[in-house]
């Protein structure tokens, strides 16, 4: 049974917010990270390369990732990438927005019908 119907568009920052929270729990290359939020998210997010990649870049100039060489499971160079301190800093903002921002729609969603 495929999911697909019920795939949605992120809100705006999701992408950065889970990149952040997947590498501050293990670094990883770019193709690791993409099946790890595929499995985490049990299929529901695909995150193509067209949308990794770039938000992995604009992430490194904005000084939240930074990058070293590695070797991937198949012994191949891959670029691994980990989280700055200025990486961690901007999560707990961004963890700290985004439960505010789910607080005011749960409680529009509850009261609504009020």
């Amino acid at each position: 049974m495929t999911k697909k119907s019920q795939y949605r568009d992120l809100f705006p920052g999701a992408l950065e917010l889970m990149i952040l929270k997947s590498l501050s729990w293990r670094p990883m290359h770019g193709y690791a990270l993409a099946q790890r939020l595929k499995d985490i998210s049990e299929d529901y997010l695909q995150i193509e390369e067209g949308s990794l990649y770039p938000a992995l870049q604009r992430m490194l100039k904005a000084g939240w990732l930074k990058t070293e060489m590695g070797l991937s499971a198949r012994n191949r160079p891959v670029r691994i990438f980990k989280v700055t301190e200025a990486g961690k800093k901007h999560l707990e903002q961004e963890i700290s927005s985004v439960e505010k921002m789910f607080a005011g729609i749960t409680r529009v969603l509850t009261l609504a019908g009020q």
